[in-house]
């Protein structure tokens, strides 16, 4: 079975891409980092690294085990944090991974509260553009939580939060800022403030187009969900944008006709620990402050 140990050696060899490197990193001689390397590899049943004059190169065993060995690494870490905090040695420190979007819109009243009732515990962001990564990310162990669109196959457990309306955008003297709704394909021969590809809101805009029967065309895109609604506002064209996010002064929002929602939720590899357990029901307590709806 491997050790914690073991799986730290490997992973800073992968890091470091060379056994030297890692020898001088981790306080150990290049001997007895190869000798743990070696052992790991005989419980794996087949080699993890292959060892190249200037490199060390992942096998395919390798690299199906770095992720999990990552994990596992993080977890032990959170878990050392864990009883630190309990013992009164240190701050504790709650990990969220979340989108982008999610940052801007449902996260800040929850956090607010967070500051208000867990002084002493601080939170760090891990921020994504896309749900796959996000759900990558998770699978890896980079937080102890996520909050995001609700994933497909996870095996962990989930909390739903409620729904999130997507709107549209525009300049306030738009010719489509006359009412307080629209069709989208009432829209389908504008040029549109759109997503970099790979930015999450990218597929969701058009997916929703392509069931609207049209392809957006496109007047700029951007990587920052939070410039896409000022982008529009100055009359490059429509938006589509969480209705949960700040929205510039001089700018209409647009309801879509059928809406167009998507389900947030929490979630975590296993059963949430106290902290985040709480960060949970913060979110679901302020559901409605926070731009979601049941």
């Amino acid at each position: 079975m491997a050790t914690l140990r073991q799986l730290e050696y490997f992973v800073t060899v992968v890091d470091e891409s060379s056994f030297t490197k890692a020898a001088e990193l981790l306080h150990v001689t290049q001997p007895a980092l190869s000798h743990q390397i070696r052992t790991l590899e005989r419980s794996a049943g087949s080699p993890l690294l292959e060892r190249l004059p200037r490199t060390v190169r992942l096998t395919p065993t390798g690299r199906a085990m770095l992720p999990h060995a990552r994990a596992a690494l993080a977890d032990a870490e959170r878990a050392r944090c864990a009883a630190r905090q309990a013992a009164g040695l240190e701050v504790g420190e709650l990990q969220i991974a979340t989108l982008y979007s999610i940052t801007l819109g449902v996260l800040p009243a929850a956090l607010r509260r967070w500051r208000q009732t867990h002084p002493d515990v601080g939170i760090r962001l891990f921020e994504h553009r896309h749900t796959e990564e996000l759900i990558e990310a998770m699978n890896a162990g980079e937080a102890d939580l996520a909050v995001g669109p609700e994933p497909s196959d996870w095996s962990g457990v989930t909390r739903t939060l409620g729904t999130e309306e997507l709107v549209v955008v525009v300049a306030s003297d738009d010719p489509a800022a006359s009412g307080d709704t629209i069709k989208l394909q009432d829209l389908a021969d504008r040029a549109w403030v759109h997503y970099a590809p790979g930015h999450g809101l990218a597929d969701v805009l058009d997916h929703a187009c392509a069931q609207a029967g049209f392809e957006p065309r496109i007047a700029v895109r951007t990587e920052q969900t939070a410039a896409a609604p000022a982008l529009a506002a100055a009359g490059l064209g429509p938006a589509l944008v969480p209705d949960n996010i700040g929205l510039p002064r001089d700018s209409r929002v647009l309801h879509l006709d059928p809406p167009l929602r998507r389900t947030l939720t929490a979630y975590t590899r296993g059963e949430p620990d106290p902290l985040a357990a709480a960060f949970i029901d913060i979110l679901v307590w302020g559901d409605d402050a926070a731009g979601t709806r049941r």
